[in-house]
């Protein structure tokens, strides 16, 4: 597929991915969701790939969806095309970790968005915010839900009731971001992360992300259980054999073959969509 909204890049075993609408301040309309979900895809079947950073120019990472888009549309329109699922939400669905790289404005469905990454790592220029209210609307993406989870009731409630918007320092305090970096330094800082990640074993790390999703979605109880079901799991493979291997005889461990043994996910791929 040639994209018109986006651009990729491969920075040894990292997939990057920049929105790329700047006379739109990256606005999220519908040909940038499916690119994104296309992009996405490509990046979890490519078997060199561990990793991936999303990000958007120095001034907006996405100061929204596109309301020019969205004006004329009724509610028939929105509720039979359920609007605002599928594409939209394939970097929920992703299997590798995503890091966000937010510079600038990340707005209403780019705030959304983010939050839908693993964590995020703000340049000291971020603005957060959902400014949906002002418009006569509410958050479609997200936005009353992940906010609230990321930063409690009370602020989410106030931003999403006010649209006011939220510094990048407020938002590492409130634990929206896991960390500032100086805007020059963001995607350089960004990229090792994910290049670190990457050296990992995939599948541990695949593991991980889940268990940690999960605290969202269960009960205590059930979270550890999860948890220390999936921890016995990796008891089967050969990453946490050379793991402890190697600690217990004092050198680094190799998991540079980890991606080897994944299940093939073009062939899952084409399974669930058929092939093209």
């Amino acid at each position: 597929m040639a994209y018109n909204n986006i651009a990729i890049d491969t920075k040894g075993a990292v997939g990057v991915i920049r929105l790329d609408r700047p006379k739109a301040l990256n606005a999220l309309c519908a040909e940038l969701f499916v690119e994104l979900a296309d992009a996405l895809d490509n990046f979890e079947a490519d078997e060199n790939i561990g990793a991936v950073v999303l990000t958007g120019s120095e001034k907006a990472f996405a100061a929204g969806a596109d309301i020019l888009e969205m004006q004329p549309k009724t509610y028939m329109d929105v509720y039979t095309d359920n609007f605002l699922t599928g594409e939209a939400e394939r970097l929920s669905t992703f299997r590798k970790p995503v890091i966000a790289a937010v510079a600038g404005y990340a707005l209403g469905g780019g705030c959304e968005i983010a939050m839908m990454c693993d964590f995020i790592l703000a340049a000291d220029n971020a603005q957060f915010g959902q400014p949906e209210i002002k418009l006569g609307t509410i958050p479609g993406l997200g936005g009353t839900q992940r906010l609230t989870r990321a930063v409690g009731k009370s602020k989410a409630m106030e931003m999403c009731l006010t649209g006011r918007m939220m510094g990048a320092e407020e938002a590492e305090r409130a634990g929206l971001v896991s960390r500032i970096v100086p805007l020059d330094d963001l995607m350089e800082e960004a990229v090792k992360v994910a290049g670190e990640i990457a050296k990992l074993s995939l599948p541990s790390v695949m593991m991980c992300k889940e268990s940690v999703n999960k605290a969202y979605e269960t009960t205590l109880r059930e979270g550890i259980m999860f948890e220390r079901r999936v921890f016995h799991s990796t008891f089967s493979t050969e990453d946490q054999k050379e793991g402890m291997s190697a600690f217990a005889e004092k050198r680094t461990p190799d998991l540079s073959l980890v991606i080897t043994r994944l299940p093939n996910f073009e062939a899952k791929r084409q399974d669930c969509h058929g092939a093209s």
